[in-house]
């Protein structure tokens, strides 16, 4: 198979891999000048059944692509939350209005399926092939282009993007000798279910040995989460659900509720690895990684989807056509390494406090958060200014939003 480029004058990019960093990435090549494929191995893309948060400094790279105020409208929640013991007792409240005040913006809770389709339809209609199986045959040199096998056939590329997640086959090829992300030491279960019959506000709630996440979404429903210490590997014989109520029935109101009212089938389980020893550059010949692809990272700080979108603004900005691609390349990893391996660090450390199972130790670590976050409401948001403050390279496409303009 031959490459596109022979009936277009455009550089041309493959984009492998279809999740929200691969698609990202795709639109910011393709607004900048690339002509994009993207090959999904996936015959539909249907993400799975639960949301991502987009934070104020995704949300700054998505004004980059003029989708930022679309990603802003679908907003669920503009009142109170926080974080919560497991009894219930709060020991942060934030607002909306005190994140816009500190970031510009708050969080935005989506369905990953509605924010996947926002993407899809700013891609020109003929550049995602799904159900198509892609290998890195050669990452190409300055003077030779790249290979892609798709379904056995090779395509040559000027630019090649590895987004094919934390098992990333086109990380191994690039770097086979580098260790594979390991096991954070807890797993994870996620689950979106009906609202329950009374409202309730936002919240997190750390207990002993694990997580509970609590938040609504735009459509009305409810999308939470849990995480658990527990071996690698491990499956309820019973069923997810009942490890659920194991585990959580017992933490403070809606907990019980939500995961009575969840169906078995609706539980996902999935371990949490992380890139624990960091590549050292996400490029090599004409082929950049992105997303966990690169940096997979803890949820801890729900950044690893808004990791992903940074990391296809940024890479578009520095392999413009007609720049120099090597020295793009080397750009982009230098924008990029330092700024995710400290924040794959920081969510493995939060992960080691939100995670305690020494009752005088979550005793200590509750009333050291509560005070904190008396001695001032802003406190608990600006430790996380550093990751939040972040804004991308570009002007923004999205004309004149206050929020892009910050």
């Amino acid at each position: 198979m031959t490459s596109p480029t022979e009936q277009d004058r455009r550089p041309y990019a493959v984009v492998i891999g279809g999740g929200i960093g691969g698609l990202t990435a795709a639109i910011a090549l393709h607004q900048s000048g690339w002509r994009v494929t993207v090959l999904e191995r996936a015959a539909t893309l249907e993400p799975i059944g639960s949301g991502i948060g987009l934070a104020p400094n995704s949300q700054r790279a998505l004004d980059v692509l003029g989708l930022g105020d679309r990603v802003r409208e679908l907003a669920a929640w503009e009142g109170g939350g926080g974080m919560r013991a497991q009894g219930g007792r709060w020991l942060v409240r934030t607002s909306a209005t005190a994140a816009t005040e500190e970031f510009g913006g708050a969080l935005v809770l989506v369905h990953r399926a509605t924010l996947v389709e926002l993407l899809v339809r700013a891609l020109p209609a003929d550049a995602l092939r799904t159900g198509v199986r892609a290998e890195l045959v050669d990452p190409g040199t300055a003077d030779g282009r790249a290979v892609v096998r798709a379904d056995g056939m090779d395509i040559e590329a000027d630019l090649v993007v590895g987004a094919d997640g934390i098992n990333s086959a086109v990380r191994s090829a690039l770097f086979p000798a580098h260790p594979q992300p390991t096991y954070t030491g807890f797993t994870a279960w996620r689950l979106i279910v009906p609202t329950p019959d009374r409202t309730f506000e936002p919240h997190e709630t750390w207990g002993r040995g694990g997580v509970w996440g609590t938040h609504p979404l735009k459509d009305g429903r409810i999308y939470a989460y849990a995480t658990a210490t527990v071996p690698e590997g491990g499956h309820s014989p019973d069923g997810e659900k009942a490890e659920l109520t194991r585990r959580f029935a017992d933490w403070h109101d809606p907990i019980p509720a939500i995961i009575a009212s969840a169906r078995p089938e609706d539980i996902l389980r999935n371990d949490v690895r992380h890139m624990s020893t960091p590549l050292t550059h996400y490029h090599r010949g004409r082929v950049a990684l992105i997303g966990d692809s690169a940096h997979a990272m803890a949820p801890t700080l729900a950044q690893g989807g808004n990791q992903a979108i940074e990391d296809g603004v940024v890479l578009a900005h520095h392999v413009a056509p007609g720049s120099d691609l090597a020295a793009g390349l080397a750009g982009y990893s230098a924008a990029r390494v330092p700024r995710t391996t400290a924040i794959v660090r920081q969510a493995a450390r939060a992960a080691r406090m939100n995670h305690l199972t020494s009752a005088p130790l979550i005793a200590v670590r509750n009333e050291l958060i509560a005070a904190a976050a008396r001695l001032g409401p802003n406190l608990i948001l600006r430790s996380f200014a550093s990751i939040a403050d972040w804004r991308p390279p570009q002007r923004p496409y999205a004309a004149g939003t206050k929020f892009a303009q910050r």
